[in-house]
């Protein structure tokens, strides 16, 4: 007897339907071939228990499985499910009408229990896209599934209601979710309200939110960047509905949603520890999975002592911050990740951390500061926008009693400031913010009158400001623009913009 059974392989973000032969002949034996890894191999002595502890019979014949595509690795328990169920229809113990409209995945204990897996979402997106009727998945899987709109999805705790539901002996209402409200779901306990004085980094931190633009903060330890970089996320405009299933989607993969969860709503914010390996920052692994890069995407990456990084470990920056994606290759395969990340790095001035402190003396030898500074390269730093010094906030100001402004009023001007740049770059594929545009854009959208060429110019000159910033300065003079309302760049905007270019200047560290 010869039947098949549906799953999913997941590459990437995206999953691809695998079709699982099951066929019965005449001897005693087991099969499975199709390029399995040794944790879908394993499968057979669970499936073995779990029927013995259950009642069902496993038959006593040749059975031979095979997982195509076969030149497509399988890896992970989550075949057990439709592994079962095959080897239970060609043993007559599963009415078949139903098998070719149903993808089943899910990991069985030894007692049938189907425990939760990874990559639900992406796999209920392409059982959508191939016309299936349905996916049966984990109880606890079936919220996060249900978010996808066409198909039913059956969450079950256990091996006796999937093959109940499948003979029609048992109703298994499909889950139903209602998808959340992005606007008013994106909630942040971190509040700009809180922060005493440093109006100067709330100011930044707002012209970085409403252009996408990426940070660098420097300053003595204890000044408060960590503390201003969490609350960057509350100001950031809500996430749409496309980049929620894309966040869900990459932290699915990543086994990290949880169990009845559904969209995530909340912007990313990862803060990985310095000591973090390549793999690690960028995604890898035999199999590849994503990493802290893309976990951040459609969020904020921040990176805290940075120069304490690995030299190499922080180019791999470069080319996901250019691009907005990253591609893991191997030999036999390549996957690309989602890399659209706000990247937020804050750092010492110096060895002892006091370099430009208002009370405390720098005690680090004469050349120490510049060499500090440059265990990070030009390159990488040519990608960061704003260099922004955090100084200690004085007594006066922590002991004011008065709240500051609170993130939601802030936000609000960085949504205003982000729908004028959609509109702008409406024409523009893959362009969304004034962070992405090109050397052409800039031509564009970046006129200055006499005035602010003369400005610019001397502040080029008299700050030994590097050519690199040229095109920097413009890109947060035309989101300070944005964020007045106004068509063109004008002077104070320009002004404002090249305050934010500290490392740059030729006598800054010397």
């Amino acid at each position: 007897m010869f039947i098949k059974t549906f799953g999913c392989a997941i590459i990437g973000i995206n999953a691809i339907i695998v079709t699982i032969e099951v066929n019965s002949d005449k001897g005693i034996q087991f099969f499975l071939v199709g390029l399995p890894d040794n944790s879908v191999k394993e499968s057979h002595q669970r499936i073995v228990a779990s029927f013995s502890n259950l009642g069902y019979k496993f038959p006593k014949k040749r059975i031979t499985v095979n997982l195509a595509p076969a030149d497509i690795r399988k890896e992970g328990s989550a075949y057990d499910l439709p592994l079962a169920v095959g080897i239970m229809a060609v043993s007559n113990q599963v009415d078949v009408s139903k098998l070719g409209q149903y993808v089943i995945m899910g990991e069985m204990s030894l007692d049938g229990t189907i425990n939760p897996i990874r990559g639900v979402l992406p796999m209920a997106i392409q059982a959508e896209k191939e016309g299936f009727k349905g996916i049966i998945v984990p109880k606890e899987n079936a919220r996060e599934a249900a978010v996808v709109e066409g198909i039913e999805v059956i969450g079950a705790e256990n091996l006796v209601q999937v093959v109940d539901f499948l003979n029609g002996s048992l109703v298994i209402p499909p889950e139903h979710v209602s998808l959340p409200d992005l606007a008013d779901g994106d909630v942040c306990l971190c509040d700009f309200q809180d922060v005493k004085g440093q109006e100067n980094i709330k100011r930044a931190l707002e012209i970085a939110a409403a252009g996408s633009h990426n940070v660098l903060l420097i300053g003595s330890p204890g000044s408060g960047k960590t503390m201003l970089a969490k609350r960057l996320p509350g100001i950031l405009p809500p996430m749409t509905l496309a980049e929620a299933l894309e966040t869900t989607k990459i932290h699915s993969v990543a086994g990290l949603m949880g169990c009845n969860r559904t969209l995530l709503t909340v912007r990313p914010f990862r803060s990985p520890h310095h000591s973090i390996s390549d793999a690690g920052l960028c995604g890898g692994g035999s199999f590849p999975q994503p990493g802290e890069i893309s976990l951040a995407n459609n969020g904020v990456l921040f990176l805290d002592e940075v120069p304490e990084m690995q030299r190499h470990t922080l180019e791999i920056l470069r080319q996901p911050m250019e691009d907005r994606e990253i591609t893991i290759s191997r030999a036999k395969s390549s996957v690309r990740f989602p890399a659209n990340f706000m990247l937020v790095a804050a750092m010492n001035p110096c060895p002892c951390g006091y370099y430009n402190h208002p009370d405390r003396e720098c005690v680090c030898k004469p050349g120490e500061v510049q060499k500090y500074l440059n265990k990070i390269s030009g390159p990488l730093m040519d990608r960061i926008d704003l260099h922004v010094e955090v100084l200690p906030v004085p007594y006066n100001e922590l002991s004011d009693a008065r709240r500051g402004e609170p993130s939601a009023e802030i936000r609000k001007r960085v949504v205003a400031a982000r729908k004028i740049q959609e509109a702008r770059y409406s024409a523009y594929p893959g362009i969304h913010s004034n962070a992405q545009m090109t050397t052409k854009l800039l031509q564009q959208y970046c006129n200055l009158d006499q005035r602010s060429h003369e400005a610019l110019r001397n502040a080029m000159h008299r700050l030994g400001l590097s050519a690199r910033a040229y095109d920097r300065i413009l890109k947060v003079a035309r989101t300070i623009a944005d964020l007045d309302g106004t068509t063109d760049i004008q002077y104070e905007h320009l002004a404002e913009a090249i305050t934010y270019r500290s490392l740059d200047r030729d006598n800054w560290g010397s």
